[in-house]
């Protein structure tokens, strides 16, 4: 596609290339020989050793001896290599490191000559050869066999079933039994070095260093007759690639990568002014559209059948472009230094236009330039003004006019009209003076502009003349649109408004500014061109990835990195100057886009599944050739798993967590990073995300974050013992303790009990004892009731002792009552029931007061009880008098004072 594109323009547009610096890959500068594996993983001959790159990560191999490795061929699982006087193989462990295995010890009856291996490669017999300049070797079986020619090896091939061997300067020989047989018709290459060979169809193609290209049939040997063959005698060819579709890669010394295509006679050069570090190739390897290029001092990769393919000014003369136009059959650029024209594949200065240029337009015919100067018409050879007012920005047409238009400037607007001669009538619009980088008509008489920085308008012209503006009407207050670089569409008779990332629209029915619905899921980009089919949007964050969609979910996105990395903020433009070709401006040229390339290769293109390197913890690295990782908890902080995609240049991923924490996300690196993940069982799927919303085939990634100490299985298991252990304590406890307010609840009853029991017997003591004082009381009532009954009766014996006749009688009477008042039973029954009252009254007064005697007892009983001194003198027989008298003779035994009451000592006694 690229190729065409030369014949169709004439400038210098090549495939995307990717320059990888010493810098990057942190080894020597010269790489001698590349190769890769089934997986698209990189293998170099490097001069510091042999280096890995696996889309992701280089790595630095060294051999045991330090040795430069001049030669490299990956075979299945193995990489061969081969050094100053040694060459092996490499494998790599679980790891994904590799290991060297020397193959020289198998070597017999051979002696090395000072002898570097210069090539290695598979024959068809399975055999693995070794080219140095002094031999061949072949391994194979655990054994390898050595053919020794006389002349300098300079390289060999297999072709027709026979290993063909370039003899130095002495033609090609081929090997029959360890021997090496001159083949017919060799004058030709008689004297030249034979550099490199390719089968190309049914002939053997030649390179010789300084003589350019010879074919050989198998019998007959003739220079190649290709216009090319010039160049390459010139600068020196060292390699010869073959690139498919008639196309042949030649690598020089002197100028870099040639890509020629044998059909139409063509070629471009890939050379240091073309984008390589370093115009000396070493080596060449060509892998599902890719071409690698080992380089005097680098490597480089071509992304081949692009559909997008570049054009870069290395030079710095063009500066970065703002607007490209094709007119009269030749692309003209305008940059920030002027404009430019592609003639006979030179980038040519138009004389006079220096400075800032903003707009490149063909209009009515002709090419006008919106310069920081002025409005120009620009043809190859001139560059007139046509305007004075500067800074020309946007120029559209006015809707319903003849070659009328309206130019946005640093002062407004202007409108520019083409007359019958062929003349630009320019004029400025009175009413608004600010600069207007774009703007859009509604109508033939609205317009809307866009400040730089303060917002936008919408503008009536009055009376349609295009003069002067009656009305200008803007949108502020809350809900607004931010004034500071707002970008202004017409889309489908929609006015569309862009600022900072968000869309609104115009709603002519409501005279407001809305959120635009259509666009909402493309928030934060900015749109570069659109038709009536399809938009093209780019993103304004760092990955400036640009969509290509119609909005009805047909849509792909654009990730080539060249373009990403290119882009202009703010300042970038889509330009469609057919159906097919469209371009884009860049910092530092222009890239062409060829549209039906794009989106076949979205559609044909087979996503690579990634596949994952190895898992990083914070300790260790785990191998993922196991089923399952497993990762201590105290490690597992940070997990970076390393997953690589080496078929895709700068590939990007998408990935999906799935266990206790789940993540979905795209990652821009092959290092995908998790941290803080609670523990638990985690499957991890990625895939490789393309240049469309498709993702490849997932692979799966099982790991398990083990459980932290405290929630192992040995800690749940005591954990589980504690467990039961405390629950057999509480219930123990629980059960001592319900015992114990068992007893105390049954003590507690029992003294309750016993205090009713007490309490009853204490009530029925006191029942008794208030029975016995009133049993007491009632007999001793009825004794002083006697007694006195008897005292009335001797006093009336007395009082009538003159009617007794017989003295001797009225002496009987008054001793039978005497003897009735002094009665001891009585005495004897209220003593009895006074004890049962009053156990130890008596001994306690006694043993108090030994000198009271029974009379003074008595007395004491009855004033114990409470007696008044007229219900003792009965009891006692004794007047009142007499009570009162022994009263005072017992105070004075009890030894009290004449204030103390007598009654109430002896009671509380």
């Amino acid at each position: 596609m690229f190729l065409t594109c030369l014949s169709v323009t004439g400038q210098q547009l090549l495939p995307p290339i990717q320059n990888y610096q010493l810098l990057d890959y942190k080894g020597g500068s010269k790489n001698w020989d590349v190769s890769v594996n089934e997986n698209g993983e990189l293998f170099v001959a490097n001069n510091k050793g042999l280096l890995h790159y696996n889309g992701e990560e280089w790595t630095l191999n060294k051999l045991p001896n330090n040795t430069i490795i001049r030669s490299v061929e990956s075979i299945g699982d193995r990489i061969y290599t081969g050094s100053y006087e040694e060459f092996g193989y490499w494998t790599k462990n679980e790891f994904g490191e590799l290991g060297y295995t020397s193959l020289t010890n198998l070597i017999q009856d051979h002696t090395f000559t000072s002898e570097e291996f210069w090539e290695i490669f598979p024959a068809k017999d399975g055999k693995v050869m070794f080219r140095s300049f002094s031999a061949i070797y072949a391994y194979g079986n655990d054994e390898i066999v050595v053919v020794d020619p006389p002349d300098v090896v300079s390289d060999f091939i297999e072709f027709n079933n026979s290993l063909i061997v370039a003899g130095g300067s002495v033609g090609l020989f081929e090997v029959k039994d360890k021997e090496l047989v001159r083949l017919p018709g060799q004058d030709f290459l008689m004297g030249k070095t034979v550099n490199d060979m390719a089968v190309w169809g049914d002939r053997l193609l030649i390179g010789t260093k300084l003589h350019g290209c010879f074919l050989f049939d198998g019998n007959t040997l003739t220079p190649w007759s290709a216009p090319i063959n010039e160049e390459l005698k010139q600068h020196q060819l060292n390699k010869i690639v073959l690139l498919g579709n008639g196309v042949i890669g030649f690598g020089t010394i002197k100028n870099g990568m040639y890509l020629y295509d044998t059909n139409t006679g063509l070629y471009s050069i890939l050379n240091r002014e073309s984008g390589l570090q370093n115009n000396t190739v070493l080596s060449t390897l060509l892998f599902k559209e890719q071409l690698w290029l080992g380089l005097d001092n680098g490597l480089a990769r071509v992304q081949l059948n692009n559909p997008i393919s570049y054009y870069t000014d290395y030079s710095g003369t063009l500066g970065m472009v703002y607007d490209i136009a094709w007119y009269n059959g030749k692309l003209f650029l305008g940059s920030n230094t002027g404009v430019f024209y592609f003639d006979d594949n030179e980038l040519q200065f138009v004389s006079g236009s220096q400075g800032h240029v903003w707009d490149l337009e063909v209009i009515e015919g002709d090419l006008l330039c919106g310069h920081n100067t002025g409005t120009y018409k620009v043809t190859e050879n001139s560059f007139d003004q046509v305007s004075e007012i500067a800074g020309g920005y946007q120029m559209i047409k006015v809707p319903g006019q003849t070659a009328t238009y309206v130019q946005g400037t640093y002062n407004g607007l202007a409108k520019f009209q083409k007359t019958d001669n062929n003349q630009w009538n320019v004029s400025k619009i009175e009413g608004f003076d600010a600069p207007v980088k774009q703007l859009c008509f509604e109508t033939p008489e609205i317009v809307w502009v866009a400040h730089p920085y303060k917002g936008f308008y919408r503008m009536h012209f009055s009376n349609g003349s295009y003069k002067e503006f009656d009305e200008i009407q803007a949108f502020l207050g809350k809900g607004a649109p931010s004034e500071y670089n707002v970008k202004l569409y017409n889309i489908k008779n929609n006015i569309v408004l862009n600022s900072e990332g968000n869309w609104f629209t115009y709603n002519p029915i409501g005279d407001r500014i809305e959120d635009f619905e259509e666009f909402k899921d493309y928030k934060g980009k900015e749109l570069l061109f659109f038709d009536e089919q399809f938009y093209w949007f780019v993103d304004d964050n760092e990955q400036k990835a640009i969509i290509y969609t119609n909005l009805k979910g047909d849509s792909l996105l654009v990730t080539d990195l060249p373009l990403r990395e290119r882009l202009a903020p703010d300042s970038q433009t889509v330009v469609q100057v057919n159906d097919s070709t469209s371009y884009i401006t860049l910092t530092d040229g222009f890239a062409k886009i060829n549209d039906p390339g794009l989106k076949n290769i979205s559609e044909s293109q087979e996503l690579p599944v990634p596949y994952f390197v190895v898992l990083h913890d914070q300790e260790n690295m785990h191998s993922v050739v196991q089923e399952s990782i497993r990762i201590p908890f105290r490690h597992s902080q940070t997990l970076t798993i390393e997953v690589a995609s080496p078929e895709y240049i700068s590939p990007r991923y998408f990935y999906k967590l799935q266990g206790p924490k789940e993540y979905t996300e795209y990652s821009e690196s092959g290092f995908i990073n998790f941290q803080n993940l609670p523990y638990g069982e985690y499957t991890l799927q990625v895939s490789t995300a393309g240049m469309e919303n498709s993702v490849s085939d997932f692979n799966s990634l099982r790991f398990e974050i083990a459980p932290p100490w405290y929630f192992s299985w040995g800690s749940l298991f005591l954990y589980a013992a504690l467990a039961v252990l405390g629950i057999y304590i509480v219930r123990r406890y629980n059960r001592k303790k319900l015992e114990r307010k068992h007893r105390e609840l049954e003590e507690h009853l029992k003294q309750e009990q016993q205090e009713r029991l007490a309490k009853m017997e204490k009530e029925e003591l006191a029942k008794q004892v208030k029975l016995k004082q009133n049993e007491l009381a009632s007999t001793t009532l009825n004794i002083a009731r006697k007694n006195e009954m008897i005292l009335e009766l001797k006093n009336m014996l007395v009082m009538n002792k003159d009617k007794f006749s017989n003295s001797q009688r009225y002496r009987s009477f008054i001793k039978k009552l005497n003897n009735s008042i002094e009665d001891t039973e009585d005495w004897k029954r209220f003593e009895v029931n006074f004890k049962e009252l009053h156990q130890d009254f008596f001994e306690r007064l006694l043993k108090s007061y030994p000198s009271l005697t029974p009379k003074d007892l008595k007395l004491c009983a009855y004033l114990k009880m409470n007696l008044s001194t007229k219900e003792i003198a009965p009891l006692m027989g004794i007047t009142v008098r007499g009570v009162e008298i022994h009263r005072y003779r017992l105070r004075k035994k009890l030894d009290m004072d004449s204030s103390d009451n007598l009654s109430n000592f002896l009671i509380t006694f």
